[in-house]
């Protein structure tokens, strides 16, 4: 064999080795890839997740604010219908002892 037959089988067994080398790293950078893909959509559903349970914390949060609410503004309207209804019976009494004073001598 003389030396550019060796020359070139010795290039063509380097370019092989080098198609070999770039093709493991493809496969590699492939593999790293899907693994960087499978991480990003588990911290997504993770984020989903926590997001839909922040979104229930709040929504029970604010129904107990709004029957607070609600109760206060019950018990603030009961008192405000006992002090009407106790100056209503008030002035009723006033009214039939004028009435009373008015008819009867």
């Amino acid at each position: 064999m003389d030396a550019a037959s060796r020359i070139l089988s010795e290039l063509a067994t380097r370019e092989r080795a080098l198609d070999a080398q770039l093709e493991a790293a493809r496969a590699e950078a492939q593999r790293e890839v899907e693994a960087a893909e499978a991480q990003a959509a588990r911290i997504l559903q993770d984020a989903q997740a926590q997001a839909a349970q922040m979104r229930r914390e709040f929504e029970e949060v604010l129904a107990g604010q709004t029957e607070a609410i609600r109760a206060e503004a019950r018990a603030h309207a009961q008192q405000e219908v006992s002090a009407v209804q106790s100056r209503s019976e008030g002035k009723l009494g006033q009214a039939v002892e004028h009435i009373l004073r008015a008819v009867l001598p």
